[in-house]
């Protein structure tokens, strides 16, 4: 077993506290310490974990030379700041989806990461998990034959909660970066970077997109139905359908969950959802092991598609027309 890797969280929200117990399912992985803004907030995060310290600001936090890799769970905004900040002081960074609000700022976040020679990778935990592996697997092998059609949807009742995070421009809320992030990483992750995208979407009395539905066209013809909802629940289902049968991944798609192989011929091969966890902990074990192997990337997400899944959320916010106001 390789000795502990010691984990140092930015954020003290509801992802970072799921991450964090996840984490205890690895035995090679430690909650070393949290950094907050507000030291009460941080005392109480860190009393639920076993010899994990608090800090009252980020600065201490990244400071600590005991850390061997930071998770960035603030804010979308403030992801590229905390991920800047970390970098520059010489820690590896695994940052929350979105990687950041634009293109712009994952450009800079990843010439940083070049520059200091460190690791980075966008936590889309999807991305890491066994049922993703098999569908990557299945793919590759040729038995569904050539991708002819990518269905996703992502849909919550999230507004109904009206959290400012998620409800406003100032703080880049709406379906299309909290929601459509899942579908849009997926299609890429299948097809990769589209041609041609076409995209619709309605809008909230704040201003933000409360659902919004991408077409991603491709060379080959191929093509991705992409929805993203924050008013109502979907099925959070995703199909891959090729010319010799289809994956289909139930509910929901991008977390732990049973699929099935259907061909043409009406075979179906059933993969089951066996999984004990959130899932959360795939992506900090595949993080670690890029660390561990002095790698600046990992080859299941690079920051080449990274990027590119940014530059597609760009183009869909310039078709629908909606700009943040710090942009």
């Amino acid at each position: 077993m390789n000795k502990p890797f010691h984990w140092g969280i930015i954020g003290t929200g509801g992802i970072a506290r799921s991450f964090a117990f996840d984490l205890q399912l690895l035995p090679d992985h430690q909650l070393a310490a949290v950094g907050s803004r507000s030291r009460v907030k941080g005392d109480a995060f860190a009393a639920q974990f076993k010899d994990c310290a608090a800090y009252g600001s980020y600065e201490e936090l990244v400071a600590d030379p005991k850390i061997d890799g930071i998770y960035v769970a603030t804010p979308h905004t403030e992801h590229v700041s905390s991920t800047l900040l970390a970098l520059r002081a010489g820690k590896p960074v695994l940052c929350e989806k979105p990687f950041a609000v634009n293109a712009s700022e994952a450009k800079l976040m990843i010439e940083t990461a070049h520059e200091k020679n460190l690791a980075l990778m966008e936590a889309m935990w999807t991305r890491f998990l066994p049922h993703i592996k098999k569908t990557r697997q299945i793919l590759n092998d040729g038995v569904i034959g050539e991708v002819i059609s990518v269905e996703a949807d992502h849909g919550q009742r999230l507004a109904a909660l009206q959290i400012p995070r998620l409800m406003l421009p100032e703080f880049a809320g709406g379906a299309l970066l909290d929601l459509g992030v899942y579908p849009i990483s997926f299609a890429h992750m299948v097809l990769g970077a589209p041609e041609k995208i076409t995209a619709s979407a309605a809008f909230t009395s704040e201003g933000v997109d409360s659902q919004t539905t991408a077409i991603f066209d491709y060379p080959s013809g191929a093509q991705a139905i992409l929805t993203a909802n924050m008013i109502t629940q979907t099925p959070c289902r995703a199909v891959i359908s090729g010319t010799l049968g289809r994956i289909e991944i139930d509910r929901t798609f991008y977390s732990p969950a049973p699929m099935r192989v259907v061909l043409n011929d009406d075979s179906v091969t059933d993969y089951p959802n066996t999984y004990k966890g959130h899932g959360l902990r795939e992506q900090a074990a595949e993080f670690a092991n890029v660390v561990r192997k002095r790698e600046t990337e990992s080859s299941l997400l690079t920051l080449d598609e990274t990027y590119q899944i940014m530059q597609s959320m760009d183009e869909i916010r310039r078709l629908i027309k909606f700009k943040f106001p710090f942009e």
